[in-house]
């Protein structure tokens, strides 16, 4: 993204606040809101972050999260608040928004803060993720924000303010036609080793037999040896990543809710890998709370060691899938109204 691009169109001038992965992915969700108004994206440089800036006027910031810290890396954790703390007066000196919309998660602070300095309306939607308690971005960019968003009333009940919007719908469409395919992907943000583990051994025993399998390991990820008979590829586009998940029968992930909802939408056996912090994969375990709630409502299974993995492809081959979705229209409904009374500086 170029911090050159300029914003087209009337009214309050938008920003469009998200890190990468699931976070943007529900900034997109919004497109009928924001598409009608000037905007910038601001996320980071990754995969889907390189997609949008194909379309979209933006720029990207640093990585920063708390948990770099709890995974012993609290000087790259510093050294990248420091940069994306520059980044962000940048990007908000230059595009003087009115409205910043944000989803967090931690690379969005400093945004969210020079916004608020410079006068812009703060509109924090907290993650979908979040279903019993408000995210730590929540918490602390809460305090700057004009309108809090939840999207589950347990979390909303523990975020002083919010206003709950629960997108979470179950479809009751028929399941799309699909190829004898596996695909996994790590997502947009970390390299996931164990996943990519899983799918090799699943391939290797036997259990993948007659499935074309492609694999997205994210950037290093790929095996130094690359086993035969599957397709590996460190990043792919969305949109072929979009195109991959209408073709295949079953999905395998991580816990972020982008990937989850993505293959639930077009009606895929899902078997979901959490990442653990205690396997240092992830700043803390809320991909075993999402995973373990969609669980609960038959939408996947879960797994964690070879043999969780054959017993979750086995249980989902004897099942009919559950389509799901989230849809926003409630909120964009909220929100428009909203920016209809915000007026340009």
């Amino acid at each position: 993204m170029s911090n050159s691009t300029e914003m087209t169109g009337t009214g309050p001038r938008l920003c469009l606040a998200a890190s990468g992965g699931g976070h943007v992915r529900q900034i997109l969700d919004l497109e009928p809101l924001w598409r009608d108004y000037p905007h910038i994206f601001v996320t980071e440089d990754t995969a889907l972050g390189r997609s949008i800036a194909q379309n979209h006027p933006g720029a990207f910031v640093s990585h920063v999260a708390l948990g770099q810290a709890r995974l012993g890396a609290p000087f790259a954790m510093l050294w990248n608040a420091a940069r994306n703390c520059l980044q962000s007066l940048r990007i908000v000196a230059t595009h003087k928004p009115d409205v910043v919309i944000t989803t967090g998660a931690g690379s969005m602070v400093f945004t969210v803060a020079w916004a608020r300095l410079r006068g812009a309306r703060i509109v924090l939607i907290d993650s979908f993720a979040r279903f019993d308690h408000p995210s730590a971005f929540a918490r602390i960019a809460g305090p700057l924000a004009h309108v809090r968003i939840a999207q589950a009333e347990a979390s909303a009940r523990h975020w002083p303010g919010a206003v709950v919007f629960d997108p979470f719908r179950i479809l009751d469409t028929p399941r799309p036609p699909k190829k004898k395919l596996l695909f996994a992907t790590v997502g947009a943000t970390l390299k996931f080793p164990r996943l990519v583990d899983l799918v090799i051994k699943a391939r290797e025993n036997g259990l993948l037999e007659g499935y074309e399998v492609i694999v997205q390991t994210g950037e290093g990820g790929i095996p130094a040896i690359p086993p035969p008979g599957i397709r590996f590829h460190e990043t792919l586009p969305f949109d072929s990543v979009k195109q991959i998940l209408r073709d295949a029968d079953y999905v395998v992930c991580h816990g972020g809710t982008g990937s989850l909802i993505t293959a639930l939408r077009e009606g895929c056996r899902l078997i979901a890998v959490p990442r653990r912090f205690a396997l240092a994969e992830h700043y803390d375990d809320h991909q075993a709370e999402i995973t373990g709630a969609f669980r609960d409502r038959g939408l996947l299974e879960t797994a964690d060691t070879d043999a969780e993995f054959a017993a979750a492809f086995a249980a989902l081959a004897a099942r009919e899938p559950r389509c799901a979705t989230t849809n926003p229209s409630a909120l964009i409904g909220y929100l428009r109204e909203y920016l209809a009374g915000v007026a340009p500086r």
